[in-house]
C-alpha cells in the first residue's frame, strides 16, 4: 500500500502548529514521549518527529517524502527539495543586529567586521550581493550573546518580537529574509505518492483558505444593497436574502482576514446593521 512519509519537527513551536494543521486536515496522529515516528489513523502517512535542520536532507534523500519547516532552513541547507505551499504559520525574520549604543548608517556597517550566526550560507549569499567583506563566525546556538562576549560585532539570528535582542543590548538594524513555515518535497515522488499528496493539499489548502477569511452576516435596507456590494464582492457576489420587515435585506458574503476592520467601517457607513462576525472551519474554492 501506498504510504506519504511526512516530517515534522520532533519538539518546539514548529511541533505543535504542524500538528496543528494535520489535525485541521482531519488527520489523526498520536506519539508518545520519545516516539520519533507514527502512523495516521485514518489516512495514508506516516509521520516522522526530526530536528528541524536536517529534514531537508532526509526529503531530499527520501528517506521523508515531503516535510514541514521555516523556509530559512530550506534556504540555508540548499538541498535539492522544492516548496509546495506556504504554511502561513511560524512567520518570523532573519535580521542582522548590532549592540543598541552603535550608530548605524546602512550595511557598509558590516564590512571587516566580525558576524556570528547559525545561517552562514544565507548571510554570505547577503554580503556577496551587497559586495561587503565581513567574517561570519557560524555558532549553533546562543547567537546574541557573541558581541557581548568578544566573538563577533554583530550577529545575524532568527527574530519574532525582537524582546531577545534588547535582553542582550542588541537592536535590530536589518532584515535579510523573511520566513513562514512551509510544506517541501523531493523530486522525484511516486505516482501512487503524488496522489496522496494532492488529497493532502487539498485538505491544506482547505484549512488556509478558511484562516485567512472571515464570513460575515449583516442587514441594509434595500436602497443601500448596491453600495454594500461593491465592498462585499465575497468569492463571486454576496448572497442576498429578503428579511421579513420589508425594506430590508440580509446579506452574507466573505472577507479576507487581512481586510477585516477596512471593510467593516466601509459597511457600517453604506448603511449596515447587526454584523456578524464567524469563523469559518474549511473553505473549498
Amino acid at each position: 500500500m501506498n504510504e506519504l512519509k511526512i516530517a515534522i519537527q520532533k519538539s518546539g513551536r514548529l511541533n505543535e502548529s504542524s500538528r496543528n494543521l494535520l489535525e485541521e486536515c482531519g488527520i489523526k496522529v498520536s506519539n508518545g514521549p520519545g516516539v520519533l515516528k507514527t502512523r495516521a489513523m485514518n489516512f495514508p502517512v506516516e509521520v516522522l518527529f526530526l530536528r528541524d535542520d536536517d529534514i531537508p536532507q532526509y526529503v531530499e534523500q527520501q528517506v521523508a517524502d515531503i516535510g514541514i519547516l521555516g523556509e530559512n532552513m530550506v534556504f540555508e541547507k540548499r538541498r535539492k527539495v522544492k516548496i509546495l505551499e506556504q504554511l502561513g504559520f511560524a512567520h518570523c525574520r532573519l535580521s542582522l543586529a548590532i549592540p543598541k549604543e552603535k550608530p548605524y548608517e546602512g550595511p557598509e556597517y558590516f564590512r571587516n567586521k566580525k558576524v556570528a550566526t547559525s545561517y552562514p550560507n544565507i548571510l554570505s549569499d547577503y554580503f556577496s550581493r551587497e559586495n561587503i567583506s565581513a567574517g561570519i563566525e557560524e555558532i549553533s546556538g546562543s547567537v546574541e550573546i557573541a558581541p557581548g562576549i568578544g566573538l563577533a560585532d554583530a550577529v545575524c539570528d532568527i527574530v519574532s518580537s525582537g524582546s531577545t535582542l534588547l535582553t542582550n543590548g542588541l537592536r535590530e538594524v536589518e532584515t535579510i529574509l523573511k520566513s513562514q513555515a512551509v510544506l517541501i518535497s523531493g523530486l522525484n515522488l511516486s505516482s501512487g505518492k503524488q496522489a496522496i499528496l494532492e488529497r493532502l493539499l487539498f485538505r491544506i489548502r482547505a484549512v488556509k483558505n478558511a484562516r485567512e477569511n472571515k464570513y460575515i452576516l449583516l442587514n441594509a435596507p434595500e436602497e443601500a444593497v448596491q453600495d454594500i456590494c461593491k465592498i462585499l464582492p465575497g468569492m463571486k457576489s454576496p448572497t442576498i436574502l429578503p428579511l421579513a420587515e420589508k425594506g430590508w435585506c440580509s446579506l452574507h458574503s466573505v472577507v479576507k482576514e487581512d481586510e477585516f476592520w477596512e471593510r467593516i467601517n466601509q459597511l457600517k457607513k453604506a448603511g449596515a446593521e447587526g454584523i456578524l462576525v464567524i469563523p469559518i472551519e474549511k473553505m473549498i474554492l
